[in-house]
């Protein structure tokens, strides 16, 4: 088996989809591994790092990906790297494909590719060990970002999240209580804010309360996302329905009940979001303002921080990638269930579900 690792090309994608550790466990296996150059340059692997690790590096994006019987992709393939696939091969990745547009799933489905989606791999017991790296990355990050957007210079009202003596905290809403809402939660309470946490799922909710003593938690229903919102400085969108379009939890009117100003995180950009007002956005120019709110809905929020992404990354995908490798992408998907539910398409069949019945 061929594999490629092709240079991400998506607008501050700096994440790699294998680091030179990676690729030496495969190439011990005697794996042949192909790199475009420059690869990993901005996650801080240098090409002769791949070389020392067993891999060949290729000087056209094209190459790796006519040459490859499996693509390691991080985010989503453009029009172009779809169309260089080679017909059969397989291809994985964060690929989100129940928000892309239908004419990207049919290239994948005339060409008979196997599109694995990382973040859609389950264990039995429902959790979801590759995404996990990256929303514990996103959920950490909005306590910065969100610190940063309060600042009067980027057209917040002017509010330190932590609060000074003889003057409140911010007021933070976290939608969702997984693990990005989860890992929010803690770097929120880490800089002084006053969290609370709306979820649909009373076990986690409890779990962060266990964890967090004097954090407020609310199931989620209309009227208590009504009444949070209005009190919020900062809304964390951190909604997820595995393998489906997010939930819109925060309604057009909800946003216009909030205080001016305040700040729309939504981490649940890269499945549509969770805000009737969000659209995606990009690191160069990541906010906008709709209803008086500054929105921030940059999709690969982990992006940025691309050496800690890709090691956290490779240390809970190598056990896949070397199932995949070793064993072949059918015989893999058939004696693993976790990596089986992570099947997009497959011999030119939709097999999620979801992607079925929307179309």
């Amino acid at each position: 088996m061929i594999i490629g690792i092709p240079k991400e090309t998506r607008p501050f994608e700096f994440r790699v989809g294998l680091n030179p550790a990676g690729v030496e466990h495969l190439a011990a296996q005697g794996r042949q591994v192909y790199v475009e150059k420059d690869a990993g340059s901005e996650a801080g692997f240098k090409d002769h790092e791949y070389e020392s690790a067993g891999a060949r590096i290729v000087y056209a994006g094209e190459e790796i990906f006519a040459r490859a019987d499996l693509v390691l992709k991080v985010a989503r393939p453009l029009q172009r790297e779809l169309e260089w696939l080679k017909p059969g091969a397989a291809l994985t990745g964060l690929l989100h494909l129940s928000a892309a547009r239908r004419d990207k799933v049919e290239i994948l489905l005339e060409k008979k590719i196997t599109a694995i989606a990382y973040e859609q791999i389950q264990l039995p017991d429902g959790s979801l060990p590759l995404l996990r790296p990256f929303s514990q990355i996103g959920g950490s990050m909005t306590a910065q970002v969100a610190a940063r957007l309060l600042q009067n210079n980027w057209g917040g009202k002017g509010i330190l999240l932590g609060g000074v003596p003889g003057v409140p905290p911010a007021e933070v809403l976290i939608l969702g209580s997984g693990i990005v809402g989860t890992y929010a939660a803690q770097a929120f309470i880490g800089l002084g804010a006053h969290v609370t946490v709306i979820g649909d799922d009373l076990v986690s909710l409890q779990k962060i309360s266990d964890r967090f003593p004097g954090i407020v938690t609310m199931m989620s229903t209309k009227r208590n996302l009504e009444r949070a919102t209005m009190y919020a400085d900062v809304v964390v969108g951190a909604a997820l329905v595995i393998g489906e379009r997010a939930p819109v939890l925060v309604t057009r009117e909800m946003l216009r009940a909030m205080k001016p100003r305040s700040v729309a995180i939504d981490v649940s950009i890269d499945q549509g979001g969770c805000f009737e007002t969000s659209r995606p956005t990009t690191h160069d120019a990541p906010t906008f303002v709709d209803e008086g709110i500054v929105h921030y809905c940059v999709p690969n929020m982990p992006g940025v921080v691309a050496r800690t992404a890709t090691h956290a990354f490779v240390n809970a995908a190598m056990p896949y990638l070397l199932r995949l490798a070793n064993e072949g992408v059918e015989a893999a998907i058939a004696n693993d269930s976790a990596l089986e539910k992570g099947v997009n398409t497959h011999q030119g069949r939709l097999v999620h579900l979801t992607l079925l019945k929307e179309r």
